[in-house]
């Protein structure tokens, strides 16, 4: 159950590609509730932001929206399309001949802005332009992402209608962002319970919306099988039919895996696909006899215990086996990663589970992947490249230390499916109640002591699902937590502050609300009403 373009600032005088003079930085966000007028509802919190000067911009029937690279149609369509929502207006793209006029939104890429990152982006806001630069597509996504918070909440709406044009206005400010952390992920289990495709996509969007880039699929546990594996069709066929509970269960076909990995690149969201092993193998074994030492297939299982499963690892057909699985998995998967589970072994011997991970990380090398797992592999000797997930409170830190690669995810944190308090009527307890505030207030920083510089890769929430039988009750015990773990790994620590991000949260409800999202309307936070 554990679980190239020109950069134009904001003072140029636009001349072909002539560069302006360089703008002042902006400050740190400020860590009390003085932000912007404007910017308040920003989440995460952007590392430095400082207010503009003069009037706000103001979008209009002759705004125009410019993207000079096609890597970022995407982005422009995005915000056009948000923009079109919020005031009945979807501003015309800008000439590339000519460069964009004034009154217009400018999206650009500039690779020599190499200290924003990958992900990165500079955003100026004055009365004449919307200037965002970034040295990577994925900065322009995130920006546009803070763009979207900028505008008024009814851009979530599909089907808003309007009179006649309804301009709106976005504050002057500077905001010089880069994140924290560059894993800033959320596993979700379809295992227990399955997920559809459009399941998936709602929280790919909810991860984007909050500049969150990983989501780790749990694609197999002892309740459920859930992708296709050709080699081996009886996986799916006899170990995808059930879940939790005894209802029925589901698979995606390659199509649909592919569907869901597209859908997540274009939000620049990779997909890290888990299959849980040696234990928490019970769908796999009720599937193929051989898979088992004694030769029998055991039932297929609807409970909720642990540690009772596990393959056959000392025999030589269960790695033949496991190449096969991690070799398709990863042909479907562009992403760098393949996660290995490895936890909650109760039935192997330390010296026959040491084994089995140093060989399945091998295996997993040679398909091209980094291997991660559970932070109980961490006892193993790991090549370089292998990545420890921290979630058991009380792993031998000193052991965590030696990882050459963290990734964080607290159970008493990080875990979404703990209930926020003892009345909720789904979730679970072992790790303790989580309210927003609890998983809020950590450092991955300081959680590892000794941990070497730059081994911690960031955090991730984790989203069991042994009580959630739909997407509202995923989005219940997800949000706002999810928001909280976003801004924990994406803004600085400095700027970490429980008071003004609980008025931040607050300022989320009509957007979520118009996103038809059932959050956690938790009483100590004063959410904002319409």
């Amino acid at each position: 159950m554990k679980r190239t373009a020109c950069v134009f600032v904001a003072t140029a005088v636009l001349a072909g590609c002539a560069r302006a003079p360089k703008a002042k930085a902006p400050q740190p966000a400020p860590p009390g509730h003085g932000l912007p007028s404007g910017a308040a509802a920003l989440l995460p919190l952007p590392a430095r932001l400082e207010p503009g000067r003069g009037a706000e911009f103001r979008i209009t029937g002759k705004t125009v929206l410019h993207a000079g690279d096609p890597a970022l149609a995407g982005s422009a369509a995005a915000l056009r399309e948000w923009i079109r929502r919020a005031t009945g207006i979807a501003p015309a793209p800008a000439s590339p001949v000519a460069g964009p006029p004034e009154n217009a939104i400018e999206l650009s890429l500039d690779p020599a802005r190499t200290a924003l990152g990958p992900e990165g982006y500079d955003l100026v806001i004055d009365a004449k332009r919307v200037l965002l630069t970034a040295a990577a597509p994925a900065g322009v996504f995130y920006g546009v992402q803070t763009l979207r918070q900028l505008l008024p909440y009814w851009a979530e709406h599909e089907a808003v209608l309007f009179a006649e044009p309804r301009p709106a206005t976005l504050p002057p400010l500077h905001i010089e962002d880069t994140p924290r952390f560059a894993w800033r992920g959320a596993m979700l289990d379809v295992a227990r319970h399955f997920f559809t495709v459009d399941d998936v996509k709602r929280f790919v969007d909810l991860l984007a919306l909050h500049k969150m880039n990983r989501l780790h699929l749990h694609l197999a546990d002892d309740q459920g099988w859930r992708i296709e594996i050709a080699k081996w069709p009886d996986l799916t066929a006899k170990g995808g039919l059930g879940e939790v509970g005894g209802t029925p269960g589901g698979f995606y076909t390659k199509a649909q895996y592919a569907d869901i990995v597209a859908y997540a690149a274009a939000r620049f969201v990779t997909i890290v696909p888990e299959i849980d092993m040696p234990g928490h193998t019970n769908a796999a074994l009720a599937s193929y006899a051989q898979l088992n030492c004694s030769g029998q297939a055991p039932p297929p299982y609807s409970g909720t215990e642990v540690g009772f499963s596990a393959l056959c690892v000392d025999n030589p057909a269960t790695y033949q086996f496991i190449d096969d699985i991690v070799g398709e998995i990863a042909a479907m998967t562009p992403g760098p990663y393949f996660h290995c589970g490895g936890d909650e072994v109760k039935t192997l011997t330390p010296a026959q589970y040491r084994t089995f991970i140093e060989r399945v990380q091998t295996i997993v090398q040679a398909h091209g992947k980094q291997m991660i797992g559970w932070d109980e592999i961490a006892g193993a000797t790991l090549l370089p490249s292998s990545i420890v997930q921290h979630w058991r409170p009380e792993a031998p830190k000193d052991t965590l230390a030696r990882a050459a690669h963290l990734v964080l995810s607290p159970a008493d944190r990080s875990y979404l499916d703990m209930k926020y308090h003892s009345d909720i009527a789904i979730g679970l307890t072992w790790a303790g109640l989580i309210p927003v505030k609890t998983a809020y207030d950590w450092d991955p920083g300081t959680l590892v002591p000794g941990a070497a510089p730059g081994s911690v890769l960031g955090v991730e929430a984790a989203l069991w699902a042994e009580t959630l039988a739909n997407i509202r009750d995923l989005e219940f015990l997800a949000m706002p937590r999810l928001a909280a773990i976003a801004e924990v790994g994406w803004s600085p620590a400095s700027l970490h502050s429980w008071e003004p991000f609980r008025l931040r949260l607050a300022a989320q409800a009509p957007r979520w609300t118009a996103l038809g999202i059932n959050f956690y309307r938790a009483p100590d936070i004063p959410w904002k009403s319409f």
